[in-house]
């Protein structure tokens, strides 16, 4: 379609409208639960990356229940959390026995 052609509007029923509105209210709160899963995710692949074995363990439990609360809020698929928190753990367990041997 070229640049300033007009697009059909919706009716302008009640309910179209609130729909809309709901849509709105609800892809923010997806972004921001989103938001605040990769962040705990990236910040615990720092510390992992860093070999600060406190640190990953400190931030470990906080961020697999992030990620549980995503997926039970519909924000991340269920596969894709679990595997997530596999490799995290994965992680995070090969970085305590590097440690202690």
């Amino acid at each position: 379609m070229p640049a300033g052609t007009p697009t059909k509007v919706k009716k302008r029923k009640k309910s179209v409208l609130k729909r809309a509105r709901q849509t709105v209210q609800r892809a923010a709160v997806n972004r921001a639960n989103r938001t605040r899963v990769r962040t705990m995710i990236k910040r615990m692949r720092a510390a992992l990356g860093a070999g600060d074995a406190t640190a990953a363990g400190n931030l470990l439990r906080p961020t697999l229940a992030a990620i549980d609360r995503a997926i039970s809020k519909g924000v991340l698929h269920e596969n894709t959390g679990n595997r997530y928190k596999s490799r995290l753990a994965q992680a995070y367990n090969a970085l305590t026995t590097a440690k202690s041997a």
